[in-house]
């Protein structure tokens, strides 16, 4: 199992009090709007390998899976922050979609002990407005994207679910099978409360 040094006990602890701020802003103080990201897909399984320049399986990262949960593409831009992470990570852990006794999707992802498979994806920001090849330029910086990647899965890891990881900037291949199917997109700028 492929597993991360645990981020600061601090930091865990700011993350979940952050999340229980709603109504944070999306915008700095320069104006500048938070971009953060992301697919949400309700899976029955999931999972991720790497693959090397031979093509062939990276011996070096262990093929992570998941049973029922959450496979989610994560973008990162340059200026999200810890309060776009946070926010996101309350909304992932909160978000009902899972069905009760009736059939009724009312169950979050910590009701039914799911698990979550979290792959960073610079493609969410594709720029397609000219040309038939996408342009990447909104996408994060690969140091900062990284960075934000791994706290957001500590603040999802900080609710009790269990997450596993792809490999940040690698060519990876993912698995899954949609069950539903159901898959949400959830932004910071379009989704996240700002301040009056």
């Amino acid at each position: 199992m492929t597993l991360r040094k645990p981020l600061d006990s601090s930091v865990s602890v700011m993350l979940r009090a952050l999340a229980e701020n709603l109504s944070m802003s999306c915008f700095a103080g320069d104006g500048i709007i938070r971009r953060m990201r992301i697919v949400i897909q309700r899976v029955s399984h999931a999972s991720v390998d790497v693959v090397n320049e031979l093509g062939t399986l990276d011996p070096t990262f262990e093929p992570q899976q998941i049973g029922p949960g959450y496979m989610i593409l994560v973008g990162v831009s340059d200026t999200d922050g810890d309060a776009e992470v946070a926010w996101l990570a309350h909304k992932v852990l909160n978000l009902r979609v899972f069905e009760d006794e009736q059939g009724k999707m009312n169950r979050s992802i910590q009701d039914i002990g799911g698990e979550i498979l979290s792959i960073s994806q610079f493609t969410l920001y594709a720029d397609v407005h000219k040309g038939n090849r996408p342009s990447f330029i909104k996408a994060g910086k690969p140091e900062h994207a990284d960075i934000t990647w791994i706290k957001f899965n500590e603040a999802l890891r900080s609710g009790g679910v269990p997450v596993r990881e792809g490999r940040f900037g690698a060519h990876m291949r993912v698995g899954l099978v949609n069950d539903g199917p159901v898959t949400i997109i959830v932004d910071t700028e379009t989704n996240m409360p700002h301040k009056g």
